[in-house]
């Protein structure tokens, strides 16, 4: 069953069509509430959002369309986390292939409390469910994000909490989840 949608939104996989909103989204997200921009080597799918989402059967990215314009996305692929800069241990529990990964959930601040974080991470749930391959559904998000740890502690299980570790460096407060299926 998939999830409904708020009032006045759309949810839905991304078309070539939506390719440059939902870059848009992401890249204000890195810069305007990140706050450091775009890294290549964290954001490499962000410049080619057709061949790692759109190209293959296995990936997914979803939109959330508000008046025609992609307000929020939600990402699905098959990398686990990779060593480095996360832990060794944390890379072989999450193996890439049998991994789903969840990624790119951003919602522009002005359609935030809606719910379309939610209807989102629900249809990306949905799409590995039914996706032939996957074991688990894992994410890791940087808890400095307003409202970021309470959201995905309502949603998933806390794997590991790299907030003391500084994996990523200054600024970035990383905790590992895990959605069950």
């Amino acid at each position: 069953m998939s999830p409904t949608p708020p009032a006045g939104y759309t949810v839905r996989p991304a078309t070539p069509a939506d390719v440059d909103g939902a870059r848009a989204v992401m890249l204000d997200t890195f810069y305007k509430e990140f706050g450091y921009g775009y890294v290549p080597r964290w954001h490499r799918d962000v410049t080619d959002i057709g061949g790692t989402y759109l190209d293959d059967p296995r990936h997914v990215l979803l939109v959330a369309v508000h008046d025609g314009e992609v307000v929020a996305t939600t990402g699905v692929h098959s990398r686990g986390p990779a060593h480095p800069p996360h832990p060794r241990w944390l890379a072989e529990r999450y193996p890439s292939g049998t991994t789903a990964q969840l990624v790119r959930v951003y919602v522009r601040p002005e359609h935030r409390r809606r719910g379309l974080g939610r209807t989102l991470v629900d249809a990306a749930r949905d799409f590995v469910a039914r996706t032939p391959g996957y074991d688990c559904l894992y994410l890791h998000t940087n808890v400095r994000v307003e409202g970021a740890e309470a959201f995905w502690r309502s949603t998933a299980k806390e794997i590991f909490d790299a907030r003391t570790t500084g994996e990523h460096g200054p600024g970035v407060a990383t905790v590992h989840f895990e959605i069950p299926l």
